[in-house]
């Protein structure tokens, strides 16, 4: 049995789902070329994009749609997505190819591992979690990945003046989202409570439906000081 003691938050709960044959496709030439193995040492970040430019972080990409949106808008920055849902690994690799993206890598793995063993203190300029997994059921709560130990962790790897940007449809989670990234005491607030959507993340199909029946988008963004 695992000792309790090194149990941790996982940043995921693993629904294989239905690859399509498009994204098993994108999946075998995908990672070969954009992927990176998972492994308990330190990557070396500029070597992984064969470039020296600013680097973000993204827990939990989905399909990968917004990711690969937000990549193509901002071409001289690089941006690193976690994910474990395969078949959203394989539509992103897919939509980097349709794009002929240049600037997005994926490790397929724990998030909470990624962070701690393979990036190094200081090395990101931003870091993306949007709409993560809200355990709506409050004896869930404590399954929610923005909790304080793990937003440290994120805030370490962030260089000072790097940001930190979340956005939830559920109020009740964007709540402690704000409680725990303004406790932090090495991270500012960039409005008074909740931001405007900043013009770099684009508005989802999923969520403009949401819009429309009147639920509520919640975006914070922080900076480290």
């Amino acid at each position: 049995m695992d000792n309790p003691q090194h149990r941790h938050i996982r940043s995921f709960v693993l629904r294989q789902g239905h690859f399509s044959d498009a994204q098993t496709r994108a999946m075998e030439a995908g990672m070969p070329r954009w992927g990176i193995e998972y492994k308990a040492e330190r990557l070396d970040l500029d070597a992984a994009f064969g470039r020296s430019a600013p680097k973000v972080l993204e827990i939990g990409f989905g399909m990968g749609g917004a990711t690969s949106e937000i990549a193509a808008a901002r071409p001289d920055t690089d941006f690193l997505g976690i994910e474990v849902h395969g078949p959203g690994v394989g539509n992103l690799f897919k939509l980097i190819e349709e794009k002929r993206l240049e600037n997005i890598r994926v490790i397929r793995h724990d998030a909470v591992e990624v962070v701690e063993h393979m990036l190094a203190p200081n090395s990101l300029d931003g870091f993306h979690l949007y709409f993560p997994d809200p355990w709506p059921k409050k004896r869930h709560h404590k399954r929610r990945l923005v909790q304080p130990a793990f937003l440290a962790h994120i805030v370490s790897r962030l260089k000072p003046g790097a940001y930190v940007h979340m956005a939830t449809d559920w109020e009740d989670y964007a709540v402690q989202m704000l409680e725990v990234l303004s406790a932090n005491p090495d991270l500012r607030n960039t409005a008074e409570t909740y931001a405007e959507r900043p013009s770099w993340r684009p508005l989802t199909k999923f969520e403009q439906r949401g819009l429309n029946l009147g639920h509520g988008v919640w975006d914070l963004l922080f900076i480290k000081k």
